[in-house]
């Protein structure tokens, strides 16, 4: 079901409510999509479908925590930037993302065309990580930027997937969800 690149998917109502309850209230319980489709006024059945194609479409990528490093204290960040050759970037994006320790891997328009964060705690060492993800890529030295974190300016990044205004069921264009690779 996957589509190019650069196409773009509709996505109705209740996906997009879906989309927001589950970045911003994604509740920790056994039987999660229970209280989603509640939320909703749909079925948990219906509610596990609809998260379900949405993955399988490509919309959502994971479903994970993502910790504030910064209050752990033992934690590591950098933003990597690597360019990329065009051949090769659904193979090295998918290197990039079997690292549980990246959080943000974003394809961007420019010489440095994969930018993405790592971050590492406790026992894991943020350096040898990001060696490793170079030596696995293959991606040379010249190729990569590495900006560690010294200040954070931004911690959390929300996506708005639903209007107040929004009135009535269908599609419109603010359901329009870009894909990438």
């Amino acid at each position: 079901m996957n589509a190019e690149a650069g196409s773009r998917l509709k996505l109705d109502r209740k996906d997009r409510e879906l989309l927001q309850l589950m970045q911003d209230e994604f509740p920790l319980v056994h039987r999660p999509y229970a209280i989603l489709g509640n939320k909703l006024g749909l079925t948990e059945e219906e509610t596990f479908k609809r998260a379900k194609r949405l993955f399988a479409e490509g919309v959502i990528r994971k479903l994970r925590t993502i910790l504030d490093a910064q209050k752990l204290g033992t934690c590591s960040s950098t933003l990597m930037a690597m360019k990329v050759p065009e051949d090769r970037m659904k193979e090295v994006a998918g290197i990039i993302n079997e690292y549980m320790s990246v959080t943000h891997n974003y394809r961007r328009e420019h010489d440095y065309n994969l930018w993405f964060t790592v971050t590492t705690c406790g026992d894991k060492n943020l350096r040898e990580t990001v060696e490793e993800i170079k030596r696995r890529t293959g991606i040379p030295d010249s190729d990569v930027l590495d900006l560690p974190t010294t200040r954070v300016f931004k911690i959390d990044v929300r996506f708005k997937f639903t209007d107040d205004e929004d009135e009535g069921e269908g599609e419109d264009e603010g359901g329009e969800m870009m894909r990438g690779k």
